[in-house]
Formats: C-alpha cells, sequence, structure tokens
C-alpha cells in the first residue's frame, strides 16, 4: 500500500473534534479512573517510570500531569557540544536547507516561509542554513529543552492542521510540518551559536496543547488567526539544557539554525536521541 493510501483516512477524520476530546480526557483528574489510564499506558508503551522524579502512576492527579513527568536530576547530562538535542525521541531528518527548502520525505520538501508562517525576512536568514526534525513517540519524555543559550525575541502560533506526525504521514502528506499548526520561537544567540534561529514546536491530532515556560498555555484557544508575541532585550534569556516548553501529548520540533554545520556523525534518521546528547557543531 503507497504511503499516499495509508494516510487517506487522516484526510476525512474530524481531527480537530478528536484532539479537543482528547485534551478533555488528558485533563480530567478522575481518580482511579486516571491511574488506570496512565498504567495502560506505561504498559503499552513501555514508558521507563524509573527516570521520573515520581514514579508512581497513582501520584499523578491527570493524564497531562503524568505525560509531562519531569525527570530525576542527572539522568540526562547536557553534552560539550554547540547545539544539543532539545528532547528525547528519534529523528526524522537533519541536514543542509538548500535554497530554502527543508527535506521531509522522499519526494516531499517545504519551504522555510511556510514554516514560520509566512515570515520572508525570518527565513532568508536559513536560506543555506542547517534543519533538524526530532519525533517525539508517545513513551517519550515530553518537555523540550534549549539546544544552544538564547534570548527570544518572538513567538508566533501559527494555525494549521492537525494530522499526525509519525514517520508514515510524514512520507505520506506533503509539506506536512508548514500544514499542522505550530509554536514559532525566535531566539538571538551567542558568540558560540549566533542567531537568529528557531525552534518550531508542531501541534498533531491529539495534541491537546502546547506550552511555553514564558507564556504557559499557547493552544488552546485557537482562533484560526495568527498571533505573535514580542519580546525585549533581556526579557527572556534561557541557558542551555533549560526547559523551554512541553507538549501535553507528542508531537515533532523542528530546528533552524543559520549557516553549515557538523552534525553528530552517529546520527541517521530513524535512530534514537537523548535530550542533552551531541546534535552539532559550527562549521569551521
Amino acid at each position: 500500500m503507497s504511503e499516499v493510501l495509508k494516510v487517506l483516512p487522516q484526510y476525512l477524520l474530524p481531527k480537530q473534534a478528536l484532539t479537543t476530546l482528547a485534551g478533555r480526557i488528558a485533563a480530567a483528574e478522575a481518580g482511579g479512573t486516571t491511574t488506570a489510564l496512565i498504567r495502560r499506558f506505561i504498559e503499552r508503551y513501555g514508558v521507563d517510570m524509573a527516570e521520573a522524579v515520581e514514579s508512581d502512576p497513582a501520584a499523578y492527579p491527570s493524564f497531562n500531569a503524568f505525560f509531562t513527568r519531569a525527570l530525576k536530576p542527572g539522568v540526562r547530562p547536557l553534552y560539550e557540544a554547540d547545539w544539543v538535542s532539545p528532547v528525547d525521541g528519534a529523528i526524522s531528518q537533519f541536514g543542509r536547507i538548500e535554497d530554502g527548502q527543508i527535506f521531509q520525505a522522499k519526494g516531499h520538501q517545504y519551504s522555510t516561509t511556510a514554516l514560520v508562517g509566512g515570515d520572508t525576512a525570518l527565513a532568508a536568514h536559513f536560506h543555506h542554513g542547517s534543519f533538524a526534525t526530532l519525533y517525539l513517540s508517545p513513551r517519550d519524555y515530553h518537555r523540550i529543552h534549549m539546544p544552544a543559550t538564547g534570548t527570544l525575541r518572538r513567538m508566533l502560533h501559527v494555525p494549521g492542521a492537525l494530522f499526525s506526525v509519525n514517520p508514515t504521514t510524514a512520507r505520506g502528506v506533503p509539506g506536512l510540518f508548514a500544514r499542522n499548526e505550530r509554536v514559532v520561537c525566535v531566539f538571538d544567540g551567542d558568540a558560540r551559536t549566533p542567531g537568529p534561529w528557531v525552534l518550531v514546536l508542531v501541534g498533531a491530532t491529539i495534541v491537546g496543547s502546547m506550552a511555553t515556560v514564558w507564556h504557559g498555555l499557547v493552544n488552546p484557544p485557537r482562533p484560526g488567526t495568527l498571533r505573535e508575541w514580542s519580546y525585549a532585550d533581556g526579557e527572556q534569556v534561557l541557558r542551555q539544557g533549560a526547559e523551554m516548553g512541553r507538549f501535553l501529548l507528542g508531537s515533532t520540533v523542528v530546528m533552524l539554525m543559520p549557516g553549515p554545520l557538523r552534525f553528530n556523525p552517529a546520527w541517521a534518521p530513524g535512530g534514537a536521541i537523548r535530550m542533552g546528547q551531541v546534535m552539532a557543531n559550527r562549521a569551521t
């Protein structure tokens, strides 16, 4: 069966309604029912609760609280690199941006301009830059951390579809990551990692919401129009490795970085990654 046929049902599903319903279920504090749901999820996906600060499923009042659980100090050491992985997950794709086009999957590309919500001036910084697309599966740790030290300049909430972002869908839906709802975070860098650079949180089917540490929940609401926030110099400075946001149910992160990079030679599409591991260094 072709990848297009595999994803065809997603065009027909009421994705917005399913996402709203999933968000309500995940936020509900239903006592034993919530605990039973969490236990079933742990068993189904093989979640390693030994890494969590709170390993007892019954201690979480809601599924969201479990899904965005904190990890014990030291279980994700920060490696020495210009850029480190911001998440636990799997590598979807990474590499050079060619003439403003990002490689999604065989036969599919999309533009940096579309990804950042149509801002051509911002996209121009990455015309021949580098990108990394990282997929968070249901079993993964779902807090997002800073891949490099950055000063927040802007945040955009770009409305869009809510397709799944799993590998099959990435191969079957053209321009997937520039079609789905997303939160675009624009940072200035420092001497080690000059900016601007961009970290994009991409929504998906049943991803109830996305949040950042400086704003809280970004969605809902979903007004259907682009929203933007600007930040003064020095207002929000986040160090490499610091938490910057989280998914309430999993999704994908896309990073845009200026200039060529030397990516970790151990990286390959489909490979597993952990937050804090070496992602890339500036090309010399």
